[in-house]
């Protein structure tokens, strides 16, 4: 059984969909949780009042991470607060769902500050605390299977994930002898709210019974919280600048 007593661990977009998942997670497992959040104080209060009864500490913070002040804000919280950072998840995302035909330079920049340069900010912003870790630190980015396989209307998120997956590699390249570790969880079609909202949303899921190599049983958010689990532990220390992929096996059919 995975033990995380003691440490903290930060994830962003915690209040729903897979960072919910995560937080519940990593909290089951005894660690003490830093919930981010931008517009869902309730769902994320919730999520926290979930968490306390687990025993362990909780905190959330309203903090935009595709902007630098507020990265830096919510890691001199957390200073404060618990004394350092051992797990950093970077799981917020956003990008809408339309053809890249139809994309503007306004929906280009905001898909990448909230999706790929939100983590090099939180990295640079957190670097000191994840230094003080209790064993290594550990960074872990969520990405998905548009980051290498086109979906209709996922361009640009899709792209952007590409981008994430590239620079965790070079991330860990830089920060692998600084006691960090920096992998990637690549989740395949998971529902959530987030994912209902995708165009043709109904035959996305649908086509999942004919890909999944898991029999009846599809990917739920626990799934992709186990495989952010087992990287935030120190089972998984020898493991840097990797993308892992939790998908049921649907992209070997790709």
């Amino acid at each position: 059984m995975i033990d995380l007593t003691g440490k903290v661990a930060l994830v962003t977009g915690g209040s729903r969909g897979i960072g919910r998942a995560c937080v519940v997670r990593l909290a089951e497992a005894g660690a003490d949780v830093v919930i981010n959040y931008v517009t869902s104080q309730a769902a994320a209060e919730q999520v926290a009042e979930q968490v306390q009864m687990l025993g362990v500490r909780v905190a959330t913070v309203k903090a935009d991470v595709g902007e630098k002040d507020d990265c830096e804000s919510m890691m001199e919280f957390i200073g404060q607060q618990f004394g350092r950072l051992d797990i950093l998840i970077s799981n917020a995302a956003t990008g809408g769902f339309r053809p890249l035909l139809a994309m503007t330079e306004r929906n280009f920049e905001a898909t990448m500050k909230t999706n790929v340069m939100a983590l090099i900010q939180l990295v640079q912003s957190g670097v000191r605390l994840l230094e003080r870790a209790a064993g290594r630190g550990k960074v872990i980015a969520i990405s998905s299977h548009g980051s290498n396989m086109a979906i209709p209307m996922y361009g640009a998120v899709g792209g952007s994930k590409a981008a994430l997956e590239s620079f965790c590699r070079h991330l860990a390249l830089e920060l692998g002898e600084r006691g960090i570790n920096v992998n990637v969880v690549r989740a395949g079609l998971v529902e959530t709210d987030s994912t209902r909202k995708i165009p043709y949303a109904d035959r996305l899921f649908a086509s999942r019974k004919f890909r999944s190599m898991t029999g009846d049983r599809f990917l739920q958010p626990n799934d992709v919280a186990n495989a952010v689990l087992f990287l935030a532990s120190p089972l998984s220390d020898m493991i840097q600048g990797e993308t892992l992929t939790v998908d049921g096996g649907a992209q070997v059919h790709a």
